[in-house]
């Protein structure tokens, strides 16, 4: 199983200087450099202390100064925020400079105070997203881009550079709802598994998304689908319990239940929000028992790639040294 790390730059507390938040992110990537991860997956996300990382690519550029073998990984960017050549640059520059270890994830996003902010309608965000997609693959395959679309046209564009890995880096698209699902495999497109669902949605998601694959003609051998989970690790259960809830009270205040920060409308199984991320969706105990959770996700939902997301320092550590030599391999 494959092993990687979805950073979120978390700014919960807002005394503590913020550059020590990106200082250290920046120092867990050099771990992670030398303990056996596959990649860190840098999220995109804007207007909120949740996370304040804004620029993915500008983050993964320090990530790559930071580490030699380690690949970076977008999740995601948000691609209709983005005119579409400056996206194609960016991320082509990225995998350049990292000397070619970039996994490309994007996605539409579905926070409103974003697109608001932007100027962006919200019902123009899954047209925006895919038609960027679409312009940002031709832009790395093509010598020169012409395109004719909604919201875009281009003619005879030279859109450098060119990514190093060839044609292009790997690409994977955030597929959260079933109509998101349903376009990534009819496209073909590997997909991004979100940390919201709870663990019987993120199986029943992934036989879907086979059984659409397999529909529109695509394989799904082979294919490595990174599925994002919540972490909460500590030398008790009660510990962990309580890292879990205390973020899970943070998610739910900063992100999912803020009235300034509504997103589109997610349900919760009729619990509690905050419980239903302590029962359904994050894995919290100890080192052997979070092992034990993951290695049965293996077994229910067909994990092979774990995007774990640590929910404290001590979490993150505790995945380092205990859980990781556990399943990785």
């Amino acid at each position: 199983m494959k092993v990687g790390v979805l950073q979120f730059f978390g700014w919960l507390d807002r005394s503590v200087p913020l550059p020590s938040i990106y200082d250290a992110a920046l120092e867990r990537f050099a771990v992670m450099d030398t303990s056996g991860y596959d990649a860190v997956w840098l999220a995109e996300h804007h207007f909120s202390g949740y996370s304040v990382c804004p620029s993915v690519h500008m983050m993964g550029v320090m990530a790559a100064a930071r580490t030699k073998r380690l690949r970076i990984g977008t999740a995601v960017s948000l691609a209709p925020f983005y005119n579409p050549l400056r996206l194609a640059e960016e991320v082509a520059l990225l995998d350049v400079l990292s000397g070619g270890r970039v996994n490309w994830g994007a996605g539409r996003g579905f926070e409103r105070s974003e697109f608001k902010a932007f100027g962006i309608p919200g019902e123009e965000s899954a047209p925006r997203f895919r038609e960027t997609v679409d312009i940002v693959l031709k832009a790395w395959t093509s010598e020169k881009l012409s395109y004719q679309g909604t919201y875009y046209s281009y003619d005879e564009v030279e859109v450098l550079p060119k990514p190093l890995q060839t044609p292009h880096p790997p690409v994977w698209m955030a597929a959260t709802s079933l109509p998101a699902i349903d376009w990534a495999a009819a496209n073909g497109f590997s997909i991004l598994m979100d940390p919201h669902s709870s663990r019987t949605d993120l199986g029943a998601k992934r036989r879907y998304y086979r059984e659409k694959l397999a529909a529109a003609g695509h394989s799904d051998a082979g294919r490595v689908i990174p599925m994002a989970r919540l972490v909460a690790i500590d030398e008790t259960a009660e510990k962990a319990h309580d890292v879990a809830r205390r973020a899970a009270q943070w998610t739910v205040t900063s992100y999912i239940g803020a009235a300034h920060h509504r997103q589109e409308v997610r349900t919760f199984g009729d619990k509690d929000p905050i419980d239903f991320y302590l029962e359904d969706v994050v894995l919290h105990g100890t080192a052997e028992s979070v092992a034990d959770q993951i290695r049965a996700l293996e077994a229910d939902a067909g994990m092979t790639y774990l995007l774990a997301a640590p929910m404290s320092r001590r979490s993150f550590t505790l995945l380092t040294d205990k859980v990781l030599p556990r399943i990785a391999g």
